[in-house]
């Protein structure tokens, strides 16, 4: 499985552009905290992202540097020659998902509200941001299982068949 999950800021505005069939194709750095730091690494890493189609427009008509989103999507190695012929490596993820992990700016045309809020991965985003703790919370899978006192029949055990 191929799967990449991540939440971090835009250390730029999208680039955005045409492909030679025009395909919108746009292209961003997102600044990923580490959770831990050692002496004298950096706090972050900056990955590189690819958005495509429509979401490549959702990019580059929404997101602006330092913007906080999560993007879900898939690893992907690309190699090519450049004009000299020398190879060059890249490794960056294809973005199949967007959400904003933030409240909306204040920016963001009022006309645009809907399309925006269909958009948020949690219905309680505009009222507060969310930190790494909170997404990790977010796709964990919690399951309760009731107790004795909360919402379940004492006398329900006296009818079970086992």
């Amino acid at each position: 499985m191929n799967k990449v999950i991540l939440m971090g800021r835009l250390t730029r505005d999208p680039e955005f552009r045409l492909t030679a069939n025009n395909t919108p194709v746009a292209n961003f750095t997102l600044a990923v905290n580490r959770r831990f730091k050692r002496e004298n690494d950096q706090d972050a890493d900056f990955i590189p992202i690819v958005a495509w189609s429509r979401l490549a427009e959702f990019s580059k008509n929404y997101l602006k540097k330092g913007r906080q989103v999560v993007v879900i999507g898939r690893l992907q190695l690309r190699t090519w020659d450049d004009e000299a012929n020398r190879r060059h490596y890249i490794t960056e993820v294809v973005a199949e998902e967007i959400y904003f992990a933030e409240p909306k700016p204040k920016d963001v045309p009022v006309d645009s509200e809907a399309e925006v809020k269909e958009d948020i991965i949690l219905p309680d985003l505009d009222e507060e941001t969310i930190d790494d703790s909170e997404l990790e919370k977010f796709f964990e899978e919690d399951v309760k299982i009731p107790s004795k006192n909360n919402d379940v029949d004492e006398g329900i055990e006296d009818d079970l068949p086992f």
